[in-house]
């Protein structure tokens, strides 16, 4: 194809500069693939997204047209950006809290006290609204799942349960609070990416995220399953106190710099009068929660200097527009509604092939937030929509992390643990019609 021919095509030029994240994606799933076929456990996650971006960055730089010195230049200063800044600054405090709390018992005192509300035929919503209170406190749903799954797999030998039903209860729980808390990294990405205020997209989300629990606690329910297990007489009601805290200033708009603090602060006091829980035991749990977020703080800063690069080359525009058109086809006299659907598509697609639902809003942030202020979506919304369709397919992949880390506590295969994981399919059909109604003209 000759100079002038390329010429012709401006958009197909430009949407070439967007193959350095199919690099990416490439590398991530292609390498996932290859592991499960070999048996490997975690196999999808035995190359970081953190590694996998290097060889798409230098495709990238690759591929521009300017000088060397001055990409190079432009990816600092995506990398830089205030937004992935402030990100990353909220990743390393929600990681210091969540193994500060566990490590001074708030996340057994969850536990305990949600198990001991629910006599033996209701333990099974009983332990949905566990795991939806401590994933929604802790901003975690591996957290979660690794708190609570133990205690399942205890549930299931001694009573002979069904254990893909036990899975998809707290893989569900587990995923209500990843989508919806506010200390989430989902939330954190979704809101920041798109300017939003974080307790106005909790209020958005909560509109989508409550009806849909309501209707899996009525499943949960109806199955009719009886969980005998022993009552506890004694809880430590002390140690819920860091999490209500977070709660309710989160939800008061408090700065969430301020209230991860405050957390991180009152675990720490908690745990040191109830266990004698040492200064020094607390400084190195918040350098380990430091360290659990590493990759994610490497990825973002990658993320964002690659978003640059590409944005520079003008692939996120041409993206943007094809993703627009496609959802304008769809919805054709309301741009809201063809926003909202783009936006959806976008990051449900993405976490497909990353398998990592912070991954995904990261990666499709600027152009979701394009979309929405192109057809004056609020942020809040577009924040919504993108945290709650990532987490929906999060869910639901085999091969994403939740479904591995159960499959593996509770002796399953990863596909009999999404089988029964009813909320990310009743979330799905719940908001896909909350926002067509909300969007309606």
């Amino acid at each position: 194809m000759t100079s002038s021919e390329l010429k012709k095509s401006p958009e197909a030029e430009r949407l070439s500069s967007l193959f350095p994240f199919a690099v990416f994606l490439g590398l991530f799933l292609g390498t996932g693939i290859v592991l499960t076929l070999q048996g490997v456990d975690f196999a999808f996650y035995q190359l970081p997204a953190s590694i996998a971006i290097i060889p798409a960055i230098l495709v990238a730089i690759w591929l521009g047209k300017a000088p060397i010195s001055e990409q190079i230049g432009q990816f600092i200063q995506g990398a830089g950006h205030q937004n992935i800044i402030t990100m990353c600054m909220i990743y390393l405090l929600a990681g210091a809290f969540a193994t500060v709390a566990k490590a001074t018992g708030s996340v057994d005192a969850s536990v305990q006290l949600g198990l001991s509300l629910f006599p033996d035929y209701l333990l099974l919503p009983g332990l949905f609204l566990v795991a939806a209170f401590i994933s929604t406190a802790m901003g975690t749903s591996m957290g979660t799942i690794a708190a609570i799954a133990p205690i399942a797999l205890g549930f299931i030998e001694s009573a002979n349960l069904d254990a893909s039903i036990i899975a998809g209860v707290i893989i569900s729980g587990a995923i209500f609070g990843d989508n919806l808390s506010i200390i989430s990294d989902t939330t954190i990405a979704s809101t920041r990416s798109q300017g939003a205020q974080m307790k106005d997209k909790f209020k958005v989300n909560f509109k989508f995220a409550i009806p849909a629990a309501i209707i899996c606690l009525v499943i949960f329910a109806s199955l009719g399953v009886s969980i005998p297990h022993e009552q506890i007489n004694e809880v430590n009601v002390v140690g819920l106190i860091p999490y209500i805290v977070i709660l309710v200033l989160a939800l008061l708009g408090v700065n969430v710099f301020l209230v991860l603090i405050i957390g991180i602060a009152l675990a720490a006091g908690v745990g040191m009068i109830t266990q004698g829980y040492q200064l020094s035991t607390w400084v190195n749990d918040i350098n380990t929660g430091f360290g659990n977020m590493q990759d994610l703080f490497i990825l973002a800063l990658f993320i964002g200097g690659l978003s640059e690069l590409i944005k520079q080359q003008g692939g996120l525009a041409a993206l943007t527009s094809k993703v627009e058109k496609l959802a304008r086809k769809l919805s054709p006299n309301n741009k809201k509604r063809a926003a909202g659907l783009g936006i959806a598509s976008l990051a449900f697609t993405c976490n497909f092939f990353t398998a990592n639902n912070t991954v995904s809003i990261i990666v499709t942030g600027e152009t979701a937030k394009n979309l929405a202020n192109d057809s004056e979506l609020s942020p809040a919304h577009s924040a919504s929509i993108l945290d709650i369709f990532a987490c929906i397919n999060q869910g639901l992949l085999p091969y994403g992390a939740q479904a591995l880390l159960l499959g593996t506590t509770l002796k399953l295969s990863p596909i009999e643990v999404v089988s029964s994981a009813f909320y990310p399919m009743i979330l799905l059909v719940v908001a896909s019609i909350a926002f067509w109604r909300v969007t309606k003209k």
